[in-house]
């Protein structure tokens, strides 16, 4: 959160506080005049403080809101009829240092990205907890359906290896995040394959986002994908 949305009505409350108790002093000490001043003094910066402290709340409100980052990009290149080679690259984690770079080859005609999401409530959401999420699964989708029961089928597994904590699974089982969760589901986004086409998997407050990212790639879905 922005640092200033709490520290100018942090100051302006506690300046109006020590006027408005100077005032109060002041009235009850027989000076009516100055008493009367301090305390109106004082209650407005008191209410200023208050003001600015609910138009913060409500700026950052929306800002968490709407906040997004992005979790992998796909770059697909066709080896054949309905094959391609779908290189995934994904942001470094806390003990990684550099992007992870895996290459799949995918039957189909889409290909499709899944996780696994934990989603805060609003009022958490607003004190700064992010859409949690952890990619499940990266696998080929036909367009036809057809296809899609008959043909060739590719899926990977894109969780972490096994023993490892998981804490989605954790948060599902556990009573002690019941208050602060809002949602545990499961996510996915899918686009069309393009050869040399490049993709953008988004998380957002809701959900997975795909967008293409260069020509080839929008080229492949029509004006329906853009």
């Amino acid at each position: 959160m922005v640092w200033w949305w709490w520290i100018l009505p942090a100051a302006s409350a506690l300046l109006g506080a020590i006027v408005l108790l100077r005032g109060l002093g002041g009235l009850f000490g027989g000076r009516f005049i100055g008493g009367l001043f301090g305390t109106a003094v004082g209650g407005g910066l008191l209410a200023a403080g208050a003001v600015v402290a609910l138009a913060g709340l409500d700026v950052q409100t929306y800002q968490r809101l709407t906040y997004e980052r992005p979790v992998a990009t796909i770059e697909t290149r066709q080896l054949g009829p309905q094959l391609f080679e779908a290189t995934l690259t994904t942001p470094p984690t806390a003990a990684e240092t550099a992007p992870a770079v895996k290459r799949y080859q995918v039957h189909g005609d889409q290909w499709r990205v899944e996780a696994r999401l934990l989603k805060w409530k609003p009022w958490a959401n607003v004190l700064g907890l992010d859409t949690q999420y952890r990619l499940d699964r990266l696998s080929g989708r036909y367009e036809s359906t057809a296809d899609e029961l008959n043909a060739p089928r590719s899926v990977y597994d894109l969780g972490p290896e096994p023993g490892n904590i998981d804490m989605w699974t954790m948060a599902r089982k556990s009573k002690r995040y019941a208050p602060m969760v809002d949602s545990l589901y499961g996510g996915g986004a899918f686009m069309p394959m393009a050869n040399g086409g490049r993709y953008e998997v988004w998380l957002t407050q809701t959900g997975l986002v795909a967008r293409p990212m260069n020509p080839a790639a929008l080229e492949a879905g029509g004006e329906g994908w853009h």
